[in-house]
């Protein structure tokens, strides 16, 4: 191992390690982010002020041209960008054929949904140290306080050390202590994330309990109708959404009731994604990238898309939302989520209820909105699952 994160995409170029992203110039449907946020009934009219959206990223950069032109093109004020380098991170925006791509995807996406937050990319090396840091300097910001951080970067678990990966399952697990909401994409590679053996594997970070795992869906409507929706599957070239069982991390508490698949190693068990939300790239999202208009998709659209709902939530509530999959989970049942039952990404077919798949399902951001507002109960909740998983992992 080389100690980086991810590795370029096939096909994106020859710029450094991407995150999900996947330019795409096929046919079939494309959106704006905030189109998207129509479809899935993201509040209009409302904003995301006083909020900050930390995003990590692990190469590439953003030019502010850009941002005010997309946004521009929107019809929106752009957001108030601040890149903050960690180590020898910084923001290098080159050509849209590199990291960029991902940076503004997540940027655009974000910004779009939650207007009036705050955007703060940390920009760290592609390492596992690199990646650690940059978490842990977000959660711990006191100049810009981001309430939701955004993931798109990961790889299958195989290709990690436990070491590393409890090291960063660490640094999210304070976040959630310290009631910072982390959303990260489960991957673009199907059921075998792209591990050569076919067998299957999830993505890291996305399979850490501590995290709020997000999957794809292929999403078409108009308006504020919903016409389909199903799992984001165009293999063997266009990708599918990561999901499945981890080997590493044991079955939350707040999950048993969702009838997660046997892991491979016993050990194992968390079943990832959590959530999901539009990501296939013939119904991706229009973004702009180094003065050019792409549309690209992935799971790593749908990461900064939950971000920016939960900052709307936050403003919304008037308190931050935290460590949030006890809330979800306990959400099934009340309307919160489209519940995607047509489907499969490879070994895992869509189910009612929870599938290793879309999770519980794409958002409906009302519901949602009003079952992750922070309650007395619900925080005891959440210190008791901190403390739970935190018991099963020591005697393991």
């Amino acid at each position: 191992m080389d100690g980086r994160i991810f590795g370029r995409e096939p096909g994106q170029g020859d710029g450094e390690g991407q995150g999900f992203a996947r330019p795409h110039a096929g046919a079939g449907n494309s959106y704006t982010p905030v189109q998207v946020g129509q479809l899935y009934q993201f509040p209009a009219g409302v904003t995301a002020a006083g909020q900050t959206i930390g995003i990590i990223e692990l190469g590439g950069g953003f030019r502010q041209s850009d941002i005010t032109a997309y946004f521009k093109s929107l019809g929106q004020k752009p957001p108030t960008v601040i890149a903050v380098p960690i180590g020898t991170g910084k923001n290098k925006p080159t050509t849209a054929d590199s990291a960029d791509g991902e940076v503004m995807l997540d940027i655009e996406v974000a910004g779009a949904v939650a207007p009036g937050a705050r955007i703060v990319v940390y920009f760290a090396p592609n390492t596992d140290q690199g990646f650690v840091d940059a978490i842990a300097h977000a959660i711990h910001d006191t100049t810009y306080k981001p309430s939701v951080i955004s993931i798109s970067w990961g790889s299958a678990e195989i290709n990690r050390t436990a070491q590393a990966m409890a090291t960063l399952d660490s640094a999210c697990q304070s976040a959630a202590a310290l009631g910072v909401t982390i959303t990260v994409a489960s991957g673009d590679n199907g059921s075998s994330d792209g591990v050569a053996d076919r067998n299957n594997h999830v993505d890291f970070p996305a399979s850490s309990p501590h995290v709020l795992a997000c999957g794809g869906t292929n999403l078409q409507g108009s308006g504020s109708t919903i016409s389909t929706e199903t799992v984001w599957n165009a293999q063997p070239q266009g990708g599918a959404t990561g999901g499945g069982v981890s080997n590493v991390f044991p079955l939350p508490i707040w999950q048993a009731k969702s009838k997660v698949p046997r892991p491979t190693n016993p050990a194992g068990g968390r079943g990832v994604p959590d959530v999901a939300g539009d990501a296939d790239p013939a119904s991706g999202y229009i973004v702009r990238v180094d003065g050019k208009t792409f549309v690209i998709g992935g799971t790593s659209a749908v990461a900064p898309l939950w971000a920016g709902l939960i900052a709307v939530a936050n403003q919304q509530n008037g308190k931050s939302a935290g460590f949030i999959q006890p809330a979800v989970y306990a959400a099934q049942g009340k309307a919160a989520f489209r519940d995607i039952n047509q489907g499969n990404n490879g070994s895992f077919h869509a189910a009612k209820g929870w599938d290793a798949c879309t999770g519980l399902g794409s958002p409906i951001a009302p519901q949602l909105i009003r079952a992750i507002k922070p309650t007395a109960s619900q925080s005891r909740l959440k210190i008791a699952a901190n403390r739970k998983k935190i018991e099963v992992r020591k005697t393991k």
